[in-house]
């Protein structure tokens, strides 16, 4: 509708000519009386334009506008189902926006969905103990959505997220899939390395890839404790013992010794972002994952060089070895070779 419209009214006897339009909603139109009325656009309906002037009006007639093309309907792509997808495969993606830029880039977040099912999603961080919604929505069949973009100082919030999923389809029966929680603790230390982020599937660049569902089953983070680690390494030592093996005396000379370098810098190609506390971590982690892996080794020398510095990562370690390493022995290394910077773990 446009002003010099010819209209009639829906609901009512009457019409006349559209003089002005106010707020795209209300029309002001005039009579055969000449007099003006409001009346709601979507009661009018236009049968024509105004041919000649008004009574008292001295305006020429409005040329209509020629009718505006109408874009063509867009077809519906239709789905093409295939039996590998009747199987729930999802995973979430991490790109960075700017790989030449790796230092300063941020990334992209993305949730795949490599199925037949239309999923509705939820994607969440977790906080001091509360889980906060980060995305929501659906996502088509064989499609990936956009969940956020982020800086590396949004890291901190994502190391633990949860993705819950709903599969279903439309307008056609499915079997059924039961609802879907997964949490995973995103090893946020990857982010920091171009080489973490590879070829993939899903996109063209390369790209940092957590599974959610891999063949209908949920993902599951592997945790073993302290305490089932020791029972199974005990469990093997007892079973090693009391099969038939070859008689040899017991060889008490020590192994080579073994340098770790725990310097951050030696560690990590990039710090962007990480906290002292962060850091200190990374290198307690390193730590025990080199005992861990060399507990079985009686006689084995491991040279922890953790430098002077304030003493922080000296002490800690310290601490560590005290408090959950009772059997290890442990001392200054060698002077001459390290000064004060490393302390030497003997197996046993």
């Amino acid at each position: 509708m446009k002003i010099g419209d010819k209209v009639r009214f829906l609901n009512s006897v009457g019409g006349g000519i559209v003089k002005s339009i106010q707020d795209n909603r209300v029309a002001m139109v005039e009579d055969a009386d000449g007099f003006e009325m409001p009346v709601l656009i979507r009661e009018c309906v236009v049968v024509g334009e105004e041919n000649a002037h008004v009574r008292g009006s001295s305006k020429p007639k409005v040329t209509a506008e020629p009718p505006r093309p109408q874009p063509a309907p867009v077809p519906e792509i239709p789905i093409v189902e295939t039996a590998e997808g009747e199987r729930l495969n999802v995973c979430l993606a991490y790109l960075p926006v700017d790989p030449k830029s790796f230092q300063q880039t941020n990334y992209e977040a993305y949730l795949v969905n490599d199925s037949n099912y239309y999923l509705y999603f939820i994607y969440m961080n977790r906080d001091n103990g509360s889980w906060h919604n980060r995305a929501c929505g659906e996502v088509e069949p064989g499609t990936r959505v956009f969940l956020e973009e982020f800086d590396k100082m949004a890291l901190n919030e994502i190391e633990r997220v949860c993705v819950q999923l709903i599969a279903f389809k439309r307008d056609k029966p499915f079997a059924l899939k039961n609802a879907i929680s997964v949490e995973l603790h995103l090893d946020t230390v990857k982010f920091y390395k171009l080489h973490c982020f590879v070829e993939n599937d899903f996109f063209d660049e390369d790209a940092l890839i957590y599974p959610i569902v891999r063949n209908d089953l949920p993902e599951r983070e592997l945790l073993v404790s302290r305490t089932e680690l020791q029972e199974a390494m005990q469990k093997k030592a007892v079973a090693e013992r009391r099969g038939i093996l070859p008689a040899k005396k017991k060889n008490l000379s020590p192994q080579g010794v073994l340098e770790v370098d725990l310097h951050i810098r030696s560690l990590l190609d990039n710090t962007n972002g990480m906290s002292s506390g962060d850091m200190l971590n990374y290198q307690l982690d390193t730590f025990h994952r080199v005992l861990a892996d060399n507990a079985a080794k009686k006689g084995q020398r491991i040279v922890f060089i953790h430098g002077k510095g304030d003493g922080v990562l000296r002490k800690a370690i310290e601490r560590e070895l005290k408090s959950k390493y009772k059997s290890f022995y442990f001392q200054d290394a060698s002077f001459r070779e390290y000064g004060y910077g490393a302390t030497m773990v003997t197996i046993r």
